[in-house]
C-alpha cells in the first residue's frame, strides 16, 4: 500500500527561504491576501485531503480503470465523491480570478496545490487539472460573452474542460489536421471530425464537459496556418448556461493504457457539434500555445510527483527491509541482518530521488513565480519579457524533469526488488503511471528541438543569455570575492556551476556554428542538448538551496537536521549528478553522421 505524506516543510523552505513568495507577493496587490497564515492553512488542508481522500484511491482506481458502455464513461469507484468534496472545498476556484468566481489567489499557490494532489492520486488530479488550461484559453482568448458564458461553471468546477488536438492522422504534426468547421451563419459553426487521446474527454464527474477543438474553416490556408480554435461543449448551453440537448459530441471509445488507467483517454466524435470561434480565424495554433504552456508545466509536475511518491515510499522500505551485512561491520548487531539503506548503491538510489524530486520542485516553483508576472503584468512589454523567460525553460521543464521522474520511479522499483514488481506495494504502478509524462503534451525530442531549435539558435541564444546572466549574478555574489559569509562553504558550487555555465553557452555556439553547414545536427543533438540543459538548471537550483541552508544554520533555527540535509543533498548532486554533463556535451557535439549513414534497407532486419 502506498504511503504518501505532504512535504510541507520543502514547501515552505522553498516559499520562504529560497524564493521569498511573501516578498513577491507583496510586490502585487491582487495578492494581498496570501499572506504566510492563509498559505500555511490552504496547505495544511489541501495535504488532508490528498492524504485522507486521494490517496487511498490511487490503487484502487488503477485497478479497477475506467470502464465504457454505449459512449458512457464511469470513472473507478469513489472519484466521483472526491471530485464532489473537491469542489464543495472550493479547490478548483483557489487560483482564479474573482470576477468569475475565483478567490483571487495566486497561480503559483494553484500549482503547489496541484503537486500534492498530482502525488497522492495523479489519474484523479488529471480531471480538473485538464480544465485549468480550458480556463486559460478562454480567459486570455475569449470574448466577454465567452468568460461570462463558460468560466464561472469551469471556475466552480460543476463543468470540466479538455483541449482536443489530436487525430488519428497526426499527433505532435498538427498541420495535419481535418477536422472542418462550417459556418450556420449566426456566429455559430457545425464542428465534424475525430479526436483522439482526448485525456478526461468523457467522465461522470460532471454534467458538462466544455471542449477545446482545433479545425480548419472553409477555405483555410493548409498546414498550420490554416487552424482555428472553437469551444464545443458536450451539452449545448443557452445564454444563461442553462444545459439543453446533447451536442453531437460522442465518445466511441477509451484506450486500454499502460498506466494512469483510472484517467480516461477517449476518442471523440464530432457530427455537426455546435460549436462557436475563439480568438481570430486560424490562429488557433497561437492561441491553443496558452493552452499548451500550461499543459506542458502541469505535465513537468508530473515528474516531481513521481519521484516524490517514489522517493517517499522507497525510505520507508530501504529502513525496514533487512538484507546482509554492511561491508563495513554489522550495523545492527541485534537484527538477523542490517537495513538495506546502509548499502551504498541503495543509498545512491535513494539520494537520486531525493535530489531530483525537491530539485525539480524548486525549478518548478520558480517558474510559477513567472507565471505569477505573467498574470499581473500591467504592459504587454512587461508580459512578453516574463513569458520569453517562461518560454525558455518550459521545455526543460516538461522534458527533464519528466525524464528525470522516470528515473526516480524505476530506482523505487529497484530498491523494492521482487516486492516493486509485486502490484500491491504500487511501485511498479508509479513506473506505468510516470511513462506517459514523457510523450503527452510533445515528447522530449519535440521538446528538445524546440529548446535548440527554436528557443536558442532562432533567438540567437538571447533566452540563453538572460538565464546564464543570473546565474552568474547568484556566483559573483556568493564567490570568494564576495562578502557573502559562506562563500568558503559555497566555493564548491560556485566554481562547478562557474565552469558549467561557461561551458553550456560556448557549446551552444559551437552547436549554432555546427547547424549552419549541417542542420541534422539540431535533431542528433537535441535531446542530449536538453538533457545537458536540465542538469546545469537543476544545480543552480541545488546551489540556491544550499546558500539558503547555510543562512538558515548561522541562526537559531530549529529542526537543523532539515538545512543539514540540504546541504549534503546538494554536495550529492555536485558530485554524483552533475558530471553526467560530462558524457552528454561529447554525445551532443558529434556528428550526426552514424546515425543517417544507413538507409531504410539497411536498417532493416530481415
Amino acid at each position: 500500500m502506498l504511503s504518501y505524506k505532504a512535504p510541507i516543510t520543502d514547501i515552505k523552505f522553498l516559499f520562504e527561504d529560497v524564493f521569498d513568495y511573501y516578498g513577491h507577493y507583496g510586490k502585487h496587490a491582487e495578492f494581498s491576501e496570501a499572506t504566510p497564515d492563509l498559505v500555511d492553512a490552504i496547505l495544511q488542508e489541501c495535504a488532508k485531503f490528498c492524504e485522507n481522500e486521494l490517496l487511498p484511491l490511487n490503487q484502487s482506481g488503477d485497478k479497477e480503470g475506467c470502464t465504457f458502455d454505449n459512449g458512457k464513461v464511469s470513472t473507478p469507484k469513489g472519484f466521483k465523491a472526491a471530485y464532489d468534496m473537491y469542489v464543495q472545498g472550493g479547490w478548483q476556484s483557489l487560483s482564479h480570478p474573482v470576477e468569475h468566481g475565483g478567490q483571487g489567489l495566486p497561480p503559483s499557490l494553484g500549482m503547489v496545490k496541484s503537486e500534492m494532489m498530482g502525488t497522492a492520486n495523479w489519474s484523479w488530479a488529471m480531471y480538473p487539472g485538464l480544465s485549468h488550461g480550458a480556463m486559460n484559453t478562454v480567459q486570455t482568448h475569449g470574448s466577454d460573452e465567452q468568460k461570462e458564458l463558460y468560466l464561472t461553471r469551469l471556475t466552480e468546477g460543476t463543468w470540466t474542460g479538455t483541449m482536443c488536438l489530436t487525430e488519428p492522422q497526426c499527433g505532435t504534426d498538427l498541420g495535419q489536421v481535418k477536422t472542418k468547421a462550417e459556418p450556420n451563419g449566426d456566429g455559430t459553426y457545425n464542428i465534424t471530425g475525430t479526436k483522439i487521446f482526448i485525456s478526461a474527454g468523457e467522465h461522470d464527474l460532471t454534467d458538462n464537459i466544455i471542449h477545446i477543438v482545433l479545425a480548419r474553416l472553409p477555405g483555410a490556408p493548409a498546414g498550420t496556418r490554416g487552424i482555428s480554435l472553437f469551444i464545443v461543449p458536450k451539452i449545448q448551453v443557452d445564454q444563461q448556461g442553462n444545459l439543453g440537448e446533447a451536442n453531437n459530441v460522442t465518445c466511441g471509445s477509451i484506450e486500454d493504457k499502460m498506466g494512469i488507467k483510472a484517467s480516461v483517454t477517449a476518442v471523440l466524435n464530432f457530427d455537426n457539434a455546435k460549436g462557436v470561434l475563439i480568438g481570430p480565424e486560424n490562429k488557433g495554433l497561437e492561441c491553443m500555445f496558452t493552452f499548451m504552456n500550461t499543459a506542458r508545466v502541469g505535465t513537468a509536475l508530473q515528474g516531481i510527483c513521481a519521484s516524490e511518491l517514489a522517493y517517499q515510499n522507497s525510505l520507508i522500505y530501504a529502513k525496514e527491509r533487512l538484507s546482509m551485512r554492511s561491508l563495513t561491520g554489522k550495523k545492527f548487531p541485534d537484527q538477523v541482518a542490517d537495513p538495506i539503506i546502509v548499502h551504498p548503491d541503495v543509498r545512491k538510489m535513494l539520494l537520486t530521488q531525493k535530489a531530483f524530486s525537491e530539485g525539480g520542485r524548486a525549478m518548478i516553483y520558480y517558474t510559477a513565480k513567472i507565471v505569477d508576472d505573467i498574470e499581473m503584468a500591467k504592459t504587454e512589454e512587461e508580459r512578453k519579457a516574463a513569458d520569453d523567460r517562461l518560454g525558455f525553460i518550459t521545455p526543460i521543464l516538461k522534458a527533464f524533469l519528466t525524464e528525470v521522474g522516470l528515473e526516480s520511479a524505476n530506482h523505487g522499483l529497484q530498491i523494492f526488488g521482487g516486492h516493486g514488481y509485486i502490484k500491491e506495494w504500487g511501485m511498479e504502478q508509479i513506473v506505468r503511471d510516470t511513462r506517459i509524462s514523457t510523450l503527452y503534451e510533445g515528447t522530449t525530442g519535440i521538446q528538445a528541438l524546440d529548446l535548440l531549435g527554436r528557443k536558442i539558435l532562432l533567438t540567437r541564444g538571447q533566452a540563453l543569455k538572460g538565464f546564464t546572466k543570473e546565474i552568474m549574478q547568484f556566483c559573483k555574489a556568493n564567490s570568494m570575492l564576495s562578502n557573502n559569509p559562506h562563500k568558503r562553504q559555497m566555493n564548491k558550487f560556485i566554481w562547478a556551476m562557474s565552469k558549467n555555465v561557461a561551458n553550456w553557452q560556448q557549446y551552444s555556439l559551437r552547436l549554432a556554428m555546427k547547424a549552419k553547414k549541417d542542420r541534422d545536427i539540431v535533431g542528433s543533438a537535441s535531446v542530449d542538448y536538453l538533457m545537458y540543459s536540465g542538469y546545469i538548471v537543476m544545480g543552480y537550483f541545488w546551489a540556491l538551496m544550499a546558500q539558503s541552508a547555510y543562512e538558515k544554520l548561522a541562526g537559531d533555527v530549529e529542526n537543523r537536521d532539515f538545512y543539514r540535509s540540504k546541504i549534503k543533498t546538494a554536495e550529492f548532486y555536485f558530485e554524483r549528478i552533475l558530471p553526467r554533463t560530462k558524457s552528454l556535451s561529447k554525445m551532443m557535439m558529434a556528428s550526426p553522421k552514424t546515425l543517417m549513414q544507413l538507409d531504410e534497407e539497411l536498417l532493416s532486419f530481415l
